[in-house]
C-alpha cells in the first residue's frame, strides 16, 4: 500500500458491525486507518461506528445489504470521494438456513441467496472499487472457512460459496497483478460468534475462542509485501504464517 506523507489510509470492511467483522475494523481503525463500514442492522452498525471513532480516525458507517446495486453504490461514492482505497475487507457472509440443510433437502432460493452474499457481492466489490484500490495500490481480503475444504456433511451451502470465493480470489490475485493489487484469503477459524451459534443451534460454543484470537495474524498481514502474499490462503488460527522463499 502506497502512502504519501501526511496521507491516512483508507479500509472497508463489511459485515462490521459484529463479530470478526468489528474486531479487524477496531483492529484497523487502532493501526490508523480511516474506516468506511457497513452491515445491514442500522444501530448496531452505528454502534460500532461510534467505539471505532474513539480510536481517532475517521468513520463512515452506511448500513445496507451488500448484495444490492443502490447500496454498493452508497458505499461507492464514499470511497471515490477519497480516490483510493488500501484495503477492502469482503467479510459480510451469509450462513443460510438454521439448523443447516443437507445438499439433498438444500432449499435452491436460499443457495441462491448464498451465493450472492458470500461469492458474487465480494467480486461486485472489487469490480466496482478496483480504480481506487488500483489508486492506492491496495489489497483485497476475503474471508473463507475451513468449509470450503473440507465436505463436511450440512455445510455443503456455505461451502461450496466459500470454496467458489477461493477461486475467485486466487484468480484475482493474478489478473490484478497488473494493476498493483493484491488479492489474500482468509480462513479465520471456529470463532465464538452469532453466525457459528446459528451453525448449531441449542449447542453450548462457549469453548470458542472470540474473534480476537486472530489479532496476531492480521496485525502480521498488515506488515507483509502484498506481492507476496497475494493468491495465498491463510489460517488466521495457526502457529505462524510462512511466504514462499
Amino acid at each position: 500500500m502506497t502512502v504519501r506523507p501526511g496521507e491516512r489510509r483508507l479500509a472497508l470492511v463489511t459485515g462490521a458491525s459484529r463479530g470478526l467483522g468489528e474486531e479487524i475494523a477496531s483492529f484497523l481503525a487502532l493501526e490508523g486507518f480511516d474506516l468506511v463500514v457497513t452491515a445491514r442492522g442500522e444501530p448496531s452498525l452505528q454502534a460500532a461506528a461510534s467505539r471505532f471513532r474513539s480510536h481517532g480516525g475517521s468513520v463512515e458507517a452506511v448500513a445496507g445489504d451488500v448484495t444490492d446495486p443502490r447500496h454498493r453504490a452508497e458505499v461507492r461514492a464514499l470511497v471515490e470521494r477519497r480516490g483510493r482505497l488500501d484495503l477492502l475487507i469482503n467479510n459480510a457472509s451469509e450462513l443460510g438456513p438454521s439448523p443447516l440443510p443437507r445438499l439433498e433437502a438444500a432449499p435452491l432460493p436460499a443457495l441462491e441467496r448464498v451465493l450472492a452474499v458470500n461469492v458474487i457481492a465480494p467480486l461486485a466489490l472489487v469490480q466496482e472499487l478496483l480504480s481506487c484500490l488500483s489508486a492506492a495500490h491496495g489489497s483485497v481480503v476475503n474471508i473463507s472457512s475451513d468449509a470450503a475444504l473440507a465436505g463436511y456433511p450440512s455445510w455443503g451451502m456455505y461451502g461450496s460459496s466459500k470454496a467458489a470465493l477461493d477461486l475467485l480470489g486466487l484468480t484475482l490475485a493474478h489478473e490484478l497483478e497488473d494493476r498493483g493489487v493484491s488479492v489474500v484469503t482468509v480462513d479465520p477459524g471456529d470463532l465464538r460468534t452469532s453466525m457459528h451459534q446459528a451453525a448449531f443451534p441449542g449447542t453450548d460454543i462457549s469453548d470458542r475462542p472470540l474473534p480476537s484470537v486472530t489479532l496476531p495474524f492480521w496485525a502480521w498481514l498488515l506488515h507483509q509485501d502484498p506481492k507476496l502474499v497475494s493468491g495465498r490462503r491463510f489460517r488466521a488460527q495457526s502457529d505462524r504464517w510462512e511466504l514462499p522463499v
